[in-house]
């Protein structure tokens, strides 16, 4: 769903500005995660004061995400702001847990990530590469990259406090109804005159509804038994699914470079994925035969000798 995102964009009217049309569908969506949250209200007195800390935290790296990605996407354009957040999120994600004691990363997420990132610069900086992109400046690289350190943010946070025992749609109701009055004045400030036409708000309801409400109501649903940093980067299919749809829906053409980075981001989303089946290693309780034989008197433990070893020969046979 959040690969619609950029398709979806394209198709807004042409005097909307970027940073409008993302707060838009976070202003809207947000409001919609956090009326439909049961219990958010209560969770909110229910919490302690450290927890409420970390949601505040959390809402103010929900709502830093639109406000540094788009004029990024504006500094740098798509492929190169798309590929420094969404590749930065996971490391970030990974650095930040093994910080705050929630899970060193481990040799398959490191190698699953290093080829979900490769792919993903493969993918999406091959236009660039071929001299049909724009030039990036500093500026908008460190907005890139503090976009992928919100999202590593609020991820981590709201893994959190559903590990904590705390409701996944209250926890992201809260933080993402409260980026969603945080924003509203960008949006106002960035014009919002394009909303009054069909094709805008169409556009906006599609952010809100389906990228924002429904997406992270089943993100939040995910990260119930995903740690912070595989679920980023399992999202990395993100641009995989946009440049699909560019190609589909959009006519858009790709380099054979795009089709193999392509090929290496699924390839590093199928090792978190798929896991072979493992032979599990017996306990203490499965290895010992249930029918042991006593040991001599004085020991005061059975013996781990199972019983048909001290049965006459005669019965072994049978």
């Amino acid at each position: 769903m959040w690969g619609t995102t950029g398709t979806a964009s394209t198709l807004a009217p042409a005097g909307a500005p970027p940073a409008a049309v993302g707060t838009a569908g976070l202003a809207a969506g947000g409001q919609l995660l956090l009326l439909t949250s049961r219990g958010a209200h209560k969770m909110l007195t229910a919490c302690t004061r450290a927890q409420r800390w970390l949601l505040a935290l959390g809402a103010l790296a929900v709502a830093g995400y639109p406000v540094t990605f788009y004029p990024a996407v504006a500094r740098t354009g798509v492929a190169v702001a798309t590929a420094i957040a969404l590749g930065s999120a996971p490391v970030f994600a990974g650095l930040l847990a093994w910080a705050t004691d929630q899970g060193r990363p481990g040799a398959r997420w490191g190698a699953a990530t290093a080829a979900a990132v490769l792919g993903c610069a493969g993918l999406v900086l091959a236009p660039a590469i071929s001299g049909h992109g724009g030039q990036a400046d500093g500026t908008g690289v460190l907005l890139a990259g503090l976009s992928g350190l919100c999202y590593a943010v609020y991820s981590l946070i709201g893994r959190t406090l559903i590990a904590a025992g705390r409701p996944a749609a209250p926890v992201l109701g809260a933080m993402f109804g409260a980026a969603g009055l945080a924003v509203l004045p960008v949006l106002l400030a960035s014009g919002a005159g394009w909303l009054g036409t069909w094709r805008g708000a169409a556009v906006a309801l599609h952010l809100a509804a389906c990228t924002t409400f429904l997406a992270y109501r089943l993100f939040g649903r995910g990260l119930r038994s995903t740690q912070a940093q595989v679920a980023t980067t399992l999202t990395l299919a993100e641009p995989a699914v946009a440049t699909l749809l560019g190609v589909a829906v959009l006519g858009e053409r790709l380099p054979a470079l795009s089709w193999c980075g392509l090929a290496v981001l699924a390839a590093g989303l199928a090792c978190l994925t798929v896991r072979r089946p493992g032979r599990r290693r017996p306990g203490p309780q499965q290895r010992r035969s249930p029918r042991a034989a006593p040991r001599p008197s004085g020991t005061g433990q059975p013996s781990r000798i199972p019983v048909v070893r001290a049965m006459p020969r005669r019965a072994r046979k049978g």
